[in-house]
This record gives structure tokens, C-alpha cells and sequence, in this order.
């Protein structure tokens, strides 16, 4: 190399050396060894969790007190069981059978309360209409099995045959009220027995609503069954006074010569609380005149009463 070009080269040196030392930056000069730890005045850095699912949490420890912590509540699903339940109870009166219901406590066991009501008799109210009961108390059910409800001893089983199947069928009708129960088997052995085995003990209107007795508002549904000239229903509504206030009919679903369900809607005005009655008749072919006549005595309420 001359002279010349050493010279340039030591020139090219210099500037380069002059210009890094002019232009660095604080990051810039010799790091030193790493450190194996940090310092002390410094807080380890924060690092983020790896996934975005929620970390369990752990529920607080209660503090000490002088009471115990209190056991969580129990959660209470399904369906409560009611309080009351209804039943149809079926007397007789003037040889035929007629409803009426009663609302008691509920109980698993509906078919013993049953018979219980039963053989109680008819309420004052209802024995005023002629309703009684040929059913003696202690009777009960042994066994109900695939649909059929066995029964113990009746005390007067030596009562004359009309009177003993009048009995028979009060029970059949009130017993197979039930889901559970589609005949009956009395002492002394025989097959059961159903509804269809005693024919011709209803009367040509059955009124199964409303009771004897009951608070009834406007408008008011009468149902129950009729077998009667062309399955024409009718119904009206007296006060106390024994006035008509109202009157609907409605056609069953069946009738002359078979028995089928009947629905009346009817409709009255009233602005105290009165004794009041309800009458479900047949019009005669005839002359007109109201026959087979079903009278309910009731007591008439205002509407929301």
C-alpha cells in the first residue's frame, strides 16, 4: 500500500469512529455480564395467564363466630302435593243414585276416605233433599290390584236384595271414581262388578255441578248426564223468593234411549248473597211441562264474592 492510500484508510477510520461515537443510544455500550438474579428494588414482571378459561376460585374460609355456619337449603323440586282433595260421593234418593261432593284434607289413602264419607251420611243440607246412605261404617278396602278393589264384610249383609244392590252400587260409583279402580269385589266371593252392572239406578238427570250447597257466581256451568227427549237440557235459576232470575238448556251428547254428558252455561244478576236454587229439568213432549225435575239448592253470590 503507498503512502497516499494508508493515509485515506486512517482518515475513513477516524470519521466512522467519530460518528458512532456521536449517534448512540442509552441502549448502546457494553452490557456486562448477566445478571443471575433480580435486583432487589425490582419487581419480577407480570406475566399473563396462558389460557382464557376462568381459574377456579376457592370460596372464603367463614370466620370463626360463636354460631355455626348454617347448612345450605335444600332446593325442593317437583310438584307440591296438594292440601285438599275432592270427592264424589253417590246416596240414594226416592231408589235412584245421586252425586254430591266433598272437600277434605288430601291423603294417599282416597279410598278409604271414600267409603268413611260415605257411610257418614248425607249433610244436613243435603238430607233435606232427600239424600241417604244405605252404606253401614267399617267397611273398608282390603286390596286394590289391577283395577280392582277388594272390600271386607258389610255388617247388614242380610238386608232385602233391592236395598243390598242399592248398597252395591253406591260403592261401585263412588270407588270407581278413582284412576285405580275399575271394579269392585265384595265379600263372599263372585267376580267384580262395575258401573255397567247396575243399570236402570239413575234417574233421567244427573246433576254432578254444582253440589248442594255450594257458593256458585254468574256465569255458572250445570253438568252431569241425561238420558231424555232428544238430549234437550234444560236449566233455570230461582232466588229466595222463588223467582226466575235465569234460563239456558244445551243438548247432551246422548239421549233418548241412551245417556250422555251435558254442559249449561247460564247467566243471572245478583247484588247480595242469597239462597237461591237450581233446577235441571226435561220439557215434555207432551204438554210442555217441566218433567224428571233435579232441583240444587245453592247459595247465589255476587261476581267476586
Amino acid at each position: 500500500m503507498s503512502g497516499r492510500d494508508g493515509a485515506r484508510a486512517a482518515g475513513v477510520a477516524l470519521v466512522a469512529a467519530l460518528v458512532l461515537g456521536g449517534c448512540g443510544t442509552p441502549r448502546s455500550g457494553a452490557l456486562g455480564a448477566a445478571p443471575t438474579a433480580p435486583p432487589p428494588s425490582t419487581s419480577p414482571p407480570t406475566v399473563a395467564p396462558a389460557t382464557t378459561a376462568p381459574a377456579a376460585s376457592t370460596p372464603p374460609t367463614p370466620q370463626a363466630t360463636g354460631t355455626p355456619p348454617r347448612p345450605p337449603t335444600p332446593t325442593v323440586t317437583g310438584t307440591r302435593r296438594p292440601e285438599t282433595v275432592t270427592i264424589e260421593l253417590w246416596y240414594v234418593r226416592s231408589g235412584r243414585l245421586v252425586p254430591t261432593r266433598r272437600t277434605r284434607p288430601a291423603t294417599v289413602a282416597t279410598s278409604r276416605l271414600a267409603l268413611s264419607e260415605l257411610s257418614a251420611g248425607p249433610t244436613p243440607a243435603e238430607a233435606a233433599t232427600g239424600m241417604v246412605t244405605l252404606l253401614p261404617a267399617g267397611v273398608e278396602v282390603t286390596r286394590i290390584a289391577d283395577g280392582v278393589a277388594t272390600l271386607g264384610p258389610v255388617p247388614s249383609a242380610d238386608d232385602p236384595a233391592d236395598r243390598r244392590r242399592l248398597r252395591e252400587a253406591q260403592v261401585v260409583w263412588t270407588l270407581t271414581q278413582f284412576p285405580t279402580v275399575r271394579r269392585v269385589r265384595f265379600a263372599g266371593g263372585g267376580a267384580p262388578v262395575g258401573r255397567a252392572d247396575y243399570p236402570g239406578l239413575l234417574a233421567p238427570i244427573v246433576v254432578t255441578g254444582p253440589s248442594v250447597g255450594e257458593k256458585v257466581t254468574s256465569p255458572l256451568t250445570v253438568s252431569g248426564t241425561a238420558d231424555v227427549f232428544e238430549a234437550t237440557v234444560s236449566v233455570r235459576v230461582l232466588d229466595d223468593a222463588g223467582r226466575q232470575v235465569a234460563a239456558a238448556f244445551a243438548t247432551a251428547s246422548c239421549g233418548s234411549g241412551c245417556r250422555g254428558d251435558y254442559r249449561v252455561v247460564v247467566n243471572w244478576r245478583t247484588t247480595r248473597e242469597q239462597h237461591g236454587t237450581i233446577e235441571v229439568y226435561e220439557v215434555s213432549a207432551r204438554d210442555g211441562t217441566r218433567i224428571n225435575t233435579v232441583t240444587v239448592p245453592v247459595l247465589l253470590a255476587p261476581p267476586d264474592s
